[in-house]
């Protein structure tokens, strides 16, 4: 089944290499979005899968940023198709 999640993450997450470490973890998964900076300090991400691969990518994100997540707001969405592939977005 397909899914999609939007999430923010806040706390100390821009300038610790969260987006790249990011696309890193989505592209060995086999899940489609993107990763970008807020001019408000948090991180924002978009991906869409199944939902083991979704929820898959996203406990690793938490796994290996904890130190720096002190808020993660996750919100589900419909899946869209829209994307191919994952990214960092400027």
């Amino acid at each position: 089944m397909a899914a999609r999640r939007h999430v923010y993450y806040s706390g100390t997450v821009q300038g610790v290499g969260f987006r790249y470490m990011v696309r890193r973890l989505a592209r060995a998964r086999d899940v489609a979005g993107f990763v970008r900076n807020l001019p408000d300090g948090d991180v924002e991400v978009v991906v869409e899968g199944s939902e083991a691969e979704v929820l898959g990518l996203l406990g690793e994100v938490e796994a290996e940023m904890r130190a720096y997540i002190r808020v993660a707001r996750v919100i589900e969405e419909p899946p869209s198709g829209e994307f191919q592939g994952f990214g960092v977005v400027f």
